[in-house]
C-alpha cells in the first residue's frame, strides 16, 4: 500500500507531453500512473515594464513546495522550445545545448523526442471566450472588430478556437488552425439573455486542458455575473492546475461592480494572465494587442515534480538568478493541485490531456 500510494502522488493532471506510466501490483490489479511534465509560462519585465528578452535556462530558479526543480525543457516566445541535456561543461556547471544532442545521448524514462516536444510546444492554442449577454447591446460590433483583428493577428498562434457565452456557452468555432472558421463565428454571433461568465469560462478551461503545449483562454467581457453557479475560486483552480493562463478584457460596465473588477484581478494573476479594463473601443484594441505582444514574449519552462509527498496544493515559485535579474518582475502561475489518473487491470487507460479530438 505504501509503495503503491508512493507512486500515485507522482501524478498530475493536465500537463501530459507524452506520459511514462509506472504499474504497481495492488490485489492482482494494476494502478497506471501518468507521470507528467509541468509546463510554465513565464513573462519577464524590467522596472518600466519592457519585457526582458534573451534569458537562459540557468537564468531560472524553480521550486515547488520549496523543493528546487530541475527543467525539462525550455523556449522563449514563439521559438520551439528544446529539451534540455545536462552535462558537465569546463566550470563544472550544467551547460544547455542549442541544438538537438546527438541521438545516443537522450536519456530514456520521463525525456521524449526533441521533435515531438517542439511539435507541441511552438506557439500556443488560444481560446476567445466573447461576451454575447444583453450586456453586449452597446457596443457589440466595435467588441466584434477587436475581436477579429486580434485573431487575425495571431499568426503564431498554433490553433485559435472561438466560443461565446450568455447564459449558455457556444462552441461557435472549435480548434482549428483555419482563421477563416474562426472570422465566420465571430462575425455570426449575436447578444442577448444573462451572463453565465464564470459557468461558460469554466467550460472553456475544461476544453483547452485537452490539449498539450501552451494553452490561453482570452476574455471579453462587458458586464458582471449574474447567472453563474459556479464560484469563479474554482475556476481560476482549474486553470491553475492545468496550466491554462486567463486574460480577460472588460469593459467600463464591468468596473461598475467593485466586486467583479477585483475578481479578474485574482483570477488572471494567479493563472499567469492579465486584466485590462477598457473604457473605449480603442483601449478595447490596445488590450488585444497587449496579449498578442505578451504572448510573443513569454518563455516556456517544464519540468517533471520531484518527489513530494503532499497531496493538495503545492506552490510554484520562479526566481531570476544574480543580482541584476533579481530587479526584474515575474509572472506565472503560482501553482497546482495534483489529481492522480487509475485505471485497472484490463481497462484501457484514459487518454492524456493532449490527444482529446476537435
Amino acid at each position: 500500500m505504501v509503495k503503491n500510494s508512493l507512486l500515485i502522488l507522482g501524478c498530475v493532471l493536465g500537463f501530459t507531453w507524452g506520459p511514462a506510466i509506472c504499474v504497481a501490483q495492488q490485489n492482482e490489479a494494476d494502478i497506471h500512473v501518468t507521470v507528467d511534465m509541468v509546463q510554465l509560462s513565464v513573462a519577464v519585465t524590467d522596472s518600466k515594464g519592457n519585457y526582458v528578452t534573451g534569458l537562459r535556462p540557468e537564468d531560472f530558479i524553480i521550486t515547488e513546495d520549496g523543493i528546487q526543480q530541475k527543467l525539462a525543457t525550455f523556449g522563449e516566445g514563439n521559438e520551439p522550445t528544446r529539451q534540455l541535456v545536462e552535462a558537465a561543461s569546463g566550470d563544472g556547471k550544467p551547460a544547455y545545448p542549442a541544438a538537438d544532442p546527438p541521438a545516443d545521448s537522450r536519456q530514456p524514462g520521463p525525456t521524449h523526442d526533441l521533435q515531438t516536444l517542439s511539435s507541441l510546444v511552438a506557439g500556443s492554442n488560444v481560446f476567445v471566450l466573447f461576451d454575447t449577454s444583453n450586456y453586449m447591446y452597446r457596443g457589440f460590433v466595435f467588441a466584434q472588430d477587436a475581436i477579429a483583428d486580434f485573431i487575425r493577428s495571431l499568426e503564431n498562434a498554433d490553433k485559435v478556437a472561438f466560443y461565446s457565452y450568455s447564459r449558455d456557452l457556444s462552441r461557435a468555432a472549435r480548434l482549428t488552425a483555419d482563421r477563416s472558421q474562426i472570422l465566420h463565428g465571430v462575425r455570426s454571433t449575436v447578444a442577448g439573455d444573462d451572463a453565465a461568465l464564470y459557468n461558460c469560462l469554466l467550460l472553456t478551461v475544461k476544453d483547452a486542458a485537452q490539449y498539450t503545449g501552451r494553452k490561453v483562454v482570452v476574455v471579453f467581457s462587458n458586464g458582471p455575473d449574474n447567472s453563474s453557479m459556479v464560484p469563479p475560486e474554482d475556476v481560476a483552480e482549474l486553470a491553475q492546475s492545468t496550466g491554462t493562463a486567463i486574460y480577460m478584457i472588460s469593459t467600463q460596465q464591468a468596473q461598475l461592480e467593485p466586486v467583479s473588477t477585483a475578481v479578474f484581478e485574482r483570477m488572471t494573476a494567479a493563472t499567469g494572465g492579465k486584466a485590462y479594463f477598457a473604457k473605449t473601443w480603442r483601449d478595447e484594441r490596445r488590450a488585444f494587442a497587449s496579449i498578442r505582444d505578451d504572448l510573443a514574449h513569454l518563455y516556456s519552462l517544464s519540468y517533471y515534480p520531484q518527489p513530494n509527498p503532499n497531496r493538495g496544493w503545492r506552490a510554484i515559485t520562479v526566481k531570476l538568478a544574480g543580482e541584476q535579474l533579481k530587479k526584474d518582475h515575474l509572472r506565472t502561475r503560482n501553482g497546482y493541485r495534483p489529481q492522480p489518473t487509475r485505471s485497472s487491470m484490463g481497462a484501457s487507460a484514459a487518454p492524456a490531456p493532449g490527444q482529446g479530438s476537435e
